[in-house]
Formats: structure tokens, C-alpha cells, sequence
């Protein structure tokens, strides 16, 4: 009878009192059911390398759902016996109990409880999926209103016509809160004892089953001794109800808790949880797919896999020579390392590691700031940054790879555009170098005369464009603090990104402003692929908790540069590792393998860089001060900083990383060659 007066949306005046609020609850409850029909509750999403191990979780609510069959039948019994006896026999509602609240509320009384399971069920979908990221739609649905039981039980009474109890009893065993972000038995199972739903005993069942009246009050591990009254509770209910022979109930009841030591065993909900290697790989991961449309909840919420390009193997190699490079904890000095896998199709990301790792802990070398992919090296990547001057000069036709370039100790360079005002800018060589100087030994030897110089002939727009277009697309967002612009700054240096506030400056070919470390490496990656650009990709694939492809939308990749173009500065930075700027550490560590490379020293070497790859890795090394007081990085073991009098080069502190790694990722691999250069491009055509 109850149920055909639910389903009309109104109950008897004279039993209920007038005004009771009838149309709304009818005129709500249609469109609640169905968001509760359409709403999937939270699910872990998983990170995974490419192999499938998972590397990190991303969630909100930790929960791992089981169907009604993976529950222990000592869990059904526990919860049926104290919360909703009369579950398997009433129709959603139990119509003496919601008699009694009602005339009760009518006449002034405390609203009574009188809530079955299948009512829980749909208050526990409401507060903790539906109205989830809602505070005003949730107090709602806890409020202590006549309204708010009528809706619950109307809506309970159709659950009930469209489901079956067991799959009900399930549904509302998967969504409840058992304490923190432990939600369903299946993670309440494994967080509290280490189990899973279809094996709980009679004793954590009926633990499980205490905690969900208030997950609070009952939690086991702030309050066992309240824990414990209220699951040998649940114990005598088991008895009351027939489910457990009286025999058993206190043997059952003196059970320890035997709960996990040290609180609920959850997986990390994010990033921050993951291997030291793999911790700034996930956090690019992540914001890949938001850039890519994702939102931050759809991840945490929606039960996805992301299968990501990640190489275990290579991460952990690479990982192990920046923290034989650097300790972890060393004060000030960081060592990041990308490691790109180049190709005309797409660039995957294989590692981003450094001697930092992922965490919040600074006492512990940890940082919550992504290193590897960020402009986090604020003082830039030095010389490296002549290889886009180079490829500028090979493109526009101002220089070939065997044009000699004007190289005094020391000129003074009028900047583009510069007034009568305006004075030169002075650069000095460091060191005594060939004058004039080719452009391919110039690579290898790297003096800064030659190369401002150049910079200053080919002109600043279109070395910031080649500057872009090879790889440098976020870096150049950012501007010479490191900081996105402001538009409302009357500052210039924080008002304007890098392609502006450089226009006028030749000191940008010296490399001495904030670049990301991803970035740069993804530039050894274009050239390497022929001058196809194409985004650092973390991802191979994303399926939701069905197991469906999602697509992933991406950019595309650009043929950037003529493959003359890219084959010709390739062949000019291969002298590097054998008669250039890092050979000597090349020969310390055996390297024999032909490869590209370009070092990179800022002027207080404050940091350092070897950008460059080799058999299908793009690599770039970098070391920088990352502290609060930087200083000049000094070479030594370990790396440090000091006042050294003359601090680390690129080929001294930031090549060795790379050509540790690079020997044993390639032990037994033959050698690649690296591609000759295009005649059309050796000499200057214009």
C-alpha cells in the first residue's frame, strides 16, 4: 500500500499533516532516478608502463567493485543483520518504519531513521557519485527533511522493480564510504586486512559492516575500542537474525581486529605515489591527457588504463646514471634527463627521470615541480641552443656547414633594431679558438663569437622561429624568468614571452634563459626523425573501466626543416662526442659510437647541458642549481656546489649521464650511422 502511495508522490493529510511538500518530491524524484541510472561511481584509473606494469593510481575514491557473486556470504548476512533485516522480503521501503517517522515529523518529533538498503543505496549514489563534486546538492541529500525520505523511498521503490535484491545489495556494498577515501568492500577488504570480498570471515565482516552507520566514529584505527563494541554488535545481530549459531558468536567476538598495521593499506591517489623513476614521467602523463581534453577528475574518477610509452627499462638505467651523477639529496644541484625515441610518425617519450624525485618531502631530494618537463632550469641549457641558430643559418642559406665564420676573442654586436642610443653587446670567446671558424667545427668546439655573430647575420626572428618549429614550443611560452607572461605586468621581462622579450637579444643563441629539459631532447628527436616534428606523446593507449578505446586527440607531426637541412646538422653535431666538447668524457667512458651532440655552459655555470642521441634514443642531460641560493656547479664526486674558480662544462658534468646510460642500453646493439651531410647545404647560397 505504502508503495502505491509512494508512487503517487503523496501520503494522507490527516495522518501526515497538511503541506507536505508532495509536488516536489514527485516533480524531483524522475529526474534524480535517471542521473542515478546514468551515474558510474568512482573507479581507480591506472597508470602503466608500456609493458602493462602499472606504475601509478589516480583516484578520488578508492574503490574496487566486485559483482554480488565476489561477496563473502558472511558479509551479505553481516550487514543485512544491522542494518535492513527484512531486506530480501520488503519492497525498497519498510512501510512500518516510514509510517512511524512520518507521523512522528508531522507532529513534531525527531525525524526516525526507518532507512532499508536499498534507500541507503540510493543516498549513498546520490552523496558520494551523482552530487559527488556538489557540497550544496550533497547537504541536501543528508538533510534531515520528511522531503528528502519521501524522495529516497520513491526512488527506492523503483530500484527495486528494476533490479534484484542480490544485484541491489551489491551495488550498495560497491558504493559505500567505509572511512578516508576507502569506499566499497572490495577496497575496504584489501585496505583493512589484506584480503578480498569473497573470503572475509565472520569477524571483519562484521567489522566492515559496523563502520558503514558512521565511518567515522567507527574507524578502527582511530578509535579500535569503539571499532570493537560496534563489530561484536554487529556479531550478536548475526545470532539474533539466524545467521551464525549462538556457539560461534563468542569465539567470534574474541578475534583480534587483526586489522593491517600502520592504517588502511590505499595505494598513492596520485603522481606522487609513483617509482622514483617513473614520478615526473606520470605527472607529464597526466597533464598530456588534460591539455588533451581529459579532466583532472575524469582521471581520478574514471576507472581508465593509460598505458604509457614509459620503458622500464630504460627509465631505470637512466635514472640510476643521473643518481651516480648527482645524489639525490644533494644540496642545490639537480640532474634531469628525457630520453625521446625519434621517428616521421610520432615522438615517444621512453623516461624522464632525475636525481630529484617526485614527492613532497625536500628534506628527501623531492620536488613536486616537474623538472623534466617544465622550464624548471631557469638558467637556461647554454651553447645547446647554437644548434638553432645553425639550423637557421642551413635554412635561410646565410651559412653552409663549411662556410667559415668571423671568430675574434671578443666583438661587439650592435642588436637588430637598436637605436642611436642603444650600446653594443661585447661577447668574448672562452678561450683561443680558429678565426675564421666553419660552421661544423664551430659545433663541436662552440665558441660564442662566432655564433652571435651568426645569430646577428641569419636575424633573431628566424632563429626563434627555427627555435619553435624544432621543438621548443612550451619553453617559448614562458619568458627570460622562467614564469608564464602576465599581460598586466609593467614589467617586460614578465610581461612578454621568450619570442618577444628576445627579438632585440643575440644573447639568445648563448642559451641563458629557461628551457625544458623534455623539450630539448624532443629537438634532438626532430632532427633525428628527418626535421619531422612531432609532440613528446606519453601515451600509447587509454581504455575506460569497460575495457573501450578512448582516443587520445594529439596534434600532428610537421615537417619542420628539409631532410637536407636536418642530415646536414646532424652530420655537424656527430664531431662532439670524438673532437669536440665532450670527448674527453667520451674517451674516460669508452664511447667509441657514432652520435650527435651539443654541450651547453651558462656564463656562471650555473648550469650545464649535453643534448644530443644516438641509435634511436634523443637524450638531453642536464645540471642545474635548484636551490633557494644557487652558485656555481663544480665537478667532482660528487657534483656540487662551490666557488671552484672554473665550474662544470657540459661535456664535463652533463655528458657522463649519457654516455653511462647510453653504453648500457646499446651493449650489443649494432652501431647506426649518422646520415652524411646534403651537399646543397656546405656552403652559404644567399
Amino acid at each position: 500500500m505504502l508503495a502505491g502511495i509512494l508512487a503517487a508522490g503523496t501520503m494522507a493529510p490527516a495522518a501526515i499533516g497538511a503541506g507536505l511538500l508532495s509536488n516536489q518530491v514527485s516533480d524531483s524524484v524522475d529526474a534524480i532516478s535517471a542521473q542515478l541510472a546514468a551515474a558510474d561511481p568512482p573507479l581507480v584509473t591506472t597508470v602503466t608502463d608500456r609493458d602493462g606494469a602499472p606504475i601509478a593510481t589516480l583516484y578520488a575514491q578508492y574503490r574496487l567493485p566486485v559483482t554480488a557473486a565476489g561477496i563473502a556470504t558472511t558479509m551479505k548476512a553481516a550487514i543485512i543483520a544491522v542494518e535492513d533485516r527484512r531486506f530480501y522480503t520488503e519492497g525498497g521501503v519498510d512501510v512500518q518504519g516510514m509510517l512511524r517517522a512520518a507521523v512522528n515529523d508531522s507532529t513534531g518529533g525527531a525525524l526516525q531513521g526507518a532507512s532499508t538498503i536499498t534507500q541507503q543505496d540510493v543516498k549513498n549514489y546520490l552523496i558520494n557519485v551523482v552530487d559527488r563534486n556538489n557540497q550544496s546538492a550533497q547537504q541536501a541529500d543528508r538533510e534531515d527533511s520528511l522531503a528528502r525520505k519521501l524522495r529516497e523511498a520513491k526512488m527506492a521503490v523503483q530500484l527495486n522493480e528494476t533490479k534484484s535484491k542480490d544485484d541491489i545489495l551489491a551495488d550498495y556494498l560497491n558504493v559505500v564510504e567505509f572511512s578516508g577515501t576507502v569506499y566499497g568492500v572490495g577496497a575496504a577488504a584489501k585496505a583493512y586486512f589484506g584480503t578480498t570480498a569473497d573470503k572475509l570471515t565472520v569477524p571483519q565482516a562484521a567489522l566492515l559492516a559496523g563502520m558503514v552507520n558512521n565511518p567515522s566514529v567507527y574507524n578502527p584505527y582511530a578509535h579500535p575500542d569503539k571499532a570493537l563494541q560496534r563489530r561484536n554488535l554487529v556479531i550478536d545481530d548475526m545470532v539474533t537474525n539466524g545467521s551464525i549459531p549462538a556457539s560461534y558468536a563468542a569465539t567470534a567476538k574474541a578475534t583480534p581486529l587483526g586489522l593491517l598495521p600502520n592504517g588502511p593499506a590505499t595505494p598513492s591517489s596520485s603522481c606522487l605515489g609513483a617509482a622514483p623513476d617513473a614520478g615526473f614521467f606520470c605527472a607529464y602523463a597526466e597533464s598530456y591527457l588534460e591539455r588533451a581534453g581529459f579532466t583532472a577528475d575524469q582521471l581520478a574518477t574514471g576507472g581508465y588504463t593509460i598505458k604509457s610509452t614509459l620503458d622500464p627499462r630504460v627509465s631505470q638505467v637512466t635514472k640510476d646514471a643521473v643518481d651516480a651523477n648527482v645524489p639525490t639529496t644533494q644540496d642545490g644541484v639537480a640532474n634531469t634527463f628525457a630520453v625521446v625515441q625519434p621517428g616521421p610518425n610520432g615522438h615517444q617519450v621512453l623516461a624522464m627521470v632525475a636525481n630529484r624525485n617526485y614527492g613532497t618531502d625536500p628534506g628527501q631530494g623531492q620536488t613536486s615541480t616537474d623538472l623534466v618537463a617544465d622550464a624548471s632550469n631557469k638558467f637556461g641549457s647554454g651553447s645547446s641552443f647554437k644548434i638553432f641558430t645553425s639550423a637557421a643559418a642551413l635554412v635561410t642559406g646565410k651559412a653552409g656547414l663549411d662556410t667559415p665564420l668571423p671568430n675574434p676573442d671578443s666583438q661587439c654586436f650592435t642588436p637588430p633594431d637598436a637605436d642611436a642610443h642603444t650600446p653594443c653587446y661585447t661577447v668574448h670567446n672562452d678561450g683561443h679558438y680558429a678565426d675564421p671558424i666553419t660552421l661544423e667545427e664551430g659545433l663541436a668546439t662552440s665558441p660564442n663569437v662566432a655564433f652571435v655573430g651568426l645569430e646577428s647575420q641569419v636575424g633573431m626572428p628566424a632563429v626563434l622561429d627555427m627555435a619553435y618549429k624544432l621543438g621548443l614550443r612550451n619553453t617559448l611560452a614562458t619568458n627570460d624568468a622562467g614564469r608564464t607572461p602576465d599581460p598586466k605586468s609593467g614589467n617586460p621581462q614578465y610581461r612578454e614571452p621568450q619570442s618577444q622579450y628576445f627579438k632585440d637579444l643575440l644573447s639568445f643563441t648563448l642559451g641563458n634563459s629557461p628551457v625544458s629539459p623534455l623539450e630539448m631532447a624532443n629537438v634532438s628527436a626532430t632532427l633525428m626523425s628527418g626535421g619531422v616534428w612531432c609532440p613528446p606523446n606519453p601515451i600509447l593507449s587509454v581504455t575506460d573501466r569497460d575495457g573501450n578505446a578512448v582516443p587520445v586527440p594529439q596534434q600532428g607531426c610537421e615537417q619542420v626543416i628539409p631532410t637536407g637541412v636536418a642530415n646536414t646538422l646532424e652530420a655537424g653535431l656527430s664531431k662532439d662526442t670524438t673532437s669536440g666538447t665532450s670527448a674527453e668524457a667520451a674517451r674516460a667512458a669508452g664511447w667509441t659510437r657514432p652520435d650527435i651532440g651539443k654541450t651547453g655552459t651558462t656564463q656562471q655555470s650555473e648550469s650545464v647541458a649535453f643534448v644530443g642521441g644516438v641509435d634511436g634514443y634523443a637524450v638531453s642531460s642536464m645540471v642545474f642549481a635548484d636551490g633557494p641560493h644557487p652558485r656555481e656547479i663544480c665537478p667532482g664526486t660528487p657534483v656540487h656546489l662551490g666557488d671552484c674558480g672554473h665550474g662544470a662544462f657540459g661535456g664535463t658534468v652533463a655528458a657522463p649521464p649519457y654516455f653511462h646510460a647510453m653504453s648500457q642500453l646499446l651493449a650489443g646493439v649494432p652501431d647506426q650511422p649518422i646520415p652524411g651531410p646534403d651537399p646543397a647545404y656546405l656552403t652559404a647560397r644567399g
